[in-house]
């Protein structure tokens, strides 16, 4: 099932950069009578925007369906999650309604890290034309201060759990958290956002080294990986860690940040159950 929730996510995922892309269509813009002439598509164009949107509806609402009558009818009855670090909020496939609220928050979780590493790499500002594509999906957003951009996972994490959690009682009958206990919670979720970064930082040092050693070509995507892999290295840049030709940076960073990453995770988790007893 998880196989099957991923794969379902990635093509919603799909789904929605396609939508969001539309708007950057030449030929999908209204053409001035002038020019109906001399500039027409080859076919009528029949996709609209809401087309897109109505299609991710679709898929979420059926997959929920085929939750509910799998995942009930199986023993013992599967329950979907959501990873979200300190917490992993479980979803029973028992009722129609859990599985709708399951498929939309898991399609918004994926979205979420999405838009996250998006906004790493806006942070990062690598050079064009790929840059470009980042800015294609986070719009006027791209243009906002760093400083904001950085503080942003945590302000826009903290407000939607805080908005977004409040079905949990309902699925999870338990002792009511106070106020204080609920925004302490989403504020930890906030923070914790900011550890997905650790794939992507990951994933372009990793690439970055292997194309210190292997040549791929002249291409675009590989500028752009060095250049943001080099702006990720500045910290280690004072510390000598080059051997003869061979540059540890990239696997010194590599190994810094996940390390990191893990005791971050395991403070906050400490936090919340210490929070939660």
């Amino acid at each position: 099932m998880g196989l099957i929730d991923f794969i379902l996510n990635l093509a919603c995922l799909l789904l929605w950069l396609n939508w969001r892309s539309m708007r950057f269509d030449p030929l999908g813009q209204r053409t001035p009578a002038t020019l109906i002439g001399t500039l027409r598509r080859a076919e009528p164009r029949r996709l609209r925007h809401w087309h897109l949107l109505a299609a991710i509806g679709g898929l979420l609402l059926l997959r929920a369906g085929f939750y509910w009558q799998i995942g009930s009818a199986s023993k013992p009855v599967w329950a979907g999650t959501l990873d979200l670090g300190i917490i992993a909020p479980a979803f029973l496939s028992n009722s129609f309604g859990r599985m709708c609220l399951f498929s939309v928050y898991s399609f918004g979780l994926m979205l979420a890290v999405f838009y996250l590493w998006l906004l790493l790499l806006s942070i990062l500002a690598g050079p064009e034309p790929v840059h470009g594509l980042v800015r294609m999906q986070l719009g006027y957003m791209d243009r906002w201060p760093r400083w904001l951009k950085f503080f942003l996972p945590l302000a826009g994490g903290t407000l939607l759990w805080g908005l977004l959690s409040w079905p949990f009682p309902w699925l999870h009958p338990q002792p009511a958290m106070s106020t204080a206990q609920h925004l302490q919670e989403a504020l930890l979720i906030g923070l914790g956002s900011y550890l997905v970064w650790k794939f992507l930082i990951g994933a372009l040092l990793a690439l970055h080294l292997l194309n210190s050693y292997v040549y791929f070509g002249k291409h675009p995507f590989w500028d752009y990986v060095s250049a943001t892999a080099q702006t990720l290295l500045q910290p280690l840049k004072k510390i000598p860690l080059r051997a003869g030709r061979v540059d540890f940076a990239p696997v010194v960073g590599m190994v810094l940040v996940f390390l990191l990453a893990g005791l971050a995770e395991r403070g906050l988790t400490f936090i919340y159950r210490r929070m939660s007893v």
